[in-house]
């Protein structure tokens, strides 16, 4: 539906208007209107990410939770579950940076204590896996109980001194 006139376009949008029809709004100079573009947001990224690691899609994993972290930098559990992918597809130096941030946020987080232990003791460090266990123990003694059995093991000498809390 197309009615010239000397003026232009404007009796037509007049008109269409007039009918309660829908007009386009364009940009002065445009010809069609841009698709909107849909938010990222860091929440977004990171229940992604969640997704992928439930499916065991690690790399992928750890690329969302990258985004989300890249949005919301003070982000903890985003930042732990980074560390978490990182671990699993091989990246310990990035697992390890992702683990100090998240106890940067927040430094009583206990998976993210669980995991930098878990990362330590992966990468043969057992002085340093033993004391990040120990520290998680005065905050849940169940996990730090099961997992510095699982990395020392008195009955080889590796954990002559360790001692869990009792609470």
């Amino acid at each position: 539906m197309s009615f010239r006139s000397p003026a232009g376009r404007m009796p037509c949008l007049v008109l269409l208007v007039a009918l309660g029809m829908p007009v386009p709004v364009l940009a002065v100079g445009s010809r069609s209107v841009p698709a909107p573009v849909a938010s990222r947001s860091a929440d977004t990224e990171y229940n992604k990410g969640l997704q992928a690691k439930a499916a065991k899609r690690f790399a992928e994993a750890a690329g969302d939770f990258r985004r989300a972290v890249d949005i919301r930098p003070n982000f903890p559990e985003a930042w732990n579950e980074l560390g978490f992918a990182s671990r699993q597809t091989g990246q310990f130096a990035e697992a390890l940076k992702a683990y100090d941030q998240a106890l940067r946020l927040r430094p009583d987080f206990p998976e993210a204590l669980e995991y930098l232990g878990e990362a330590y003791a992966k990468l043969g460090r057992l002085e340093d896996a033993r004391a990040i266990l120990t520290r998680l123990s005065f905050r849940t003694p169940y996990l730090a109980d099961f997992n510095l059995r699982r990395v020392c093991r008195p009955s080889a000498g590796s954990c002559p001194d360790t001692q869990i809390p009792s609470h």
